[in-house]
């Protein structure tokens, strides 16, 4: 199948996200929809934030002063989670763009982590997407993907699917990496226990971001900027203030399409696209690492799609 012109099969799963999703929109001409400020709020300078005039995208920018970043004002455990990203165009060579979730406001040493980061590049060179899962401060976790589409041309769509029995990472509905619990409890890769925050941040990385750090940011590019639009958190929500209760959709009650069987495992047509990804868009796995690994990790064998 051609990378560029290839039309992603989509299962049962993220059709139940789009009626879920859809049920939650009726009645959107009586109640306007969330802007981003109802969401998340600022971390860092404010001055760097910019909104649109409905309040429904925000633009981050990095300068040689400082990046910026937002939060969700409150967490959650299991769910999914979209967002829509337009990167920064042009020379973006070591900028990263981050889109996470995490179970701390700062980066705790026993932090539950889920990574999206966008590695900037070279004016024509394509941007890499970074993906890694920390459980109890632990990571080192990388997967490496390229894009079939140029991500700072228009809008494109990332999601989690988090869950008890897996976590999914998604570009457009197409799962481009899996990542499985196991049967065996009390396990040290996958983070279950804790709720987490979703982030965002745009921040100078040119120690490491762009060719392992030899290509270095030209601030006389900047100001860099990435917008963010339509942001859904179908999940179970923790109260914002600290010590409230655990909610009840925390238990593993099955209420939610993502705590039910079709959103345990990749249906057929998402393990095809997840094999098409595979064979054609990896650039790093650090289960294929021996020099780092010399043990396969435990959580590699639970893969039910290969290349």
């Amino acid at each position: 199948m051609g990378s560029w012109k290839r039309r992603p099969c989509v299962g049962a799963l993220l059709a139940c996200a789009a009626i879920a999703v859809s049920c939650c929109l009726q009645g959107a001409y009586a109640v306007a929809a969330p802007s981003f400020g109802d969401n998340f709020e600022i971390t860092g300078a404010e001055d760097h934030v910019k909104t649109s005039a409905d309040g429904q995208t925000w633009y981050l920018s990095l300068d040689n002063k400082t990046g910026v970043g937002f939060q969700t004002k409150q967490k959650y455990l299991f769910g999914w989670f979209s967002m829509k990203l337009k990167l920064v165009g042009n020379d973006s060579a070591g900028v990263v763009t981050a889109y996470y979730m995490c179970s701390d406001l700062d980066a705790a040493p026993e932090r539950d982590e889920l990574d999206f980061e966008f590695l900037g590049n070279r004016t024509g060179e394509p941007y890499i997407i970074q993906t890694n899962v920390y459980q109890g401060g632990v990571g080192g976790r990388e997967m490496r993907h390229s894009l079939w589409f140029d991500p700072t041309a228009e809008f494109h769509t990332y999601s989690i699917l988090w869950n008890p029995k897996q976590i999914l990472f998604f570009v457009d509905k197409v799962p481009i990496r899996e990542y499985r619990n196991s049967d065996k409890p009390n396990n040290k890769f996958f983070p279950i226990a804790k709720p987490m925050y979703v982030f965002s941040s745009i921040w100078n990385a040119d120690d490491w971001a762009t060719r392992g750090g030899l290509e270095k940011t030209d601030w006389t590019k900047g100001p860099f900027v990435s917008s963010y639009s339509d942001f859904t958190a179908d999940a179970c929500a923790w109260g914002a203030a600290a010590g409230a209760a655990t909610p009840a959709c925390a238990a593993k009650t099955g209420d939610s399409w993502w705590d039910q069987p079709p959103a345990w495992a990749l249906d057929d047509g998402q393990r095809q696209d997840s094999g098409w990804v595979a064979r054609n868009l990896v650039i790093y796995d650090y289960c294929d690492d021996r020099k780092r690994f010399p043990t396969v990790p435990e959580e590699c064998a639970l893969r039910t799609t290969a290349s």
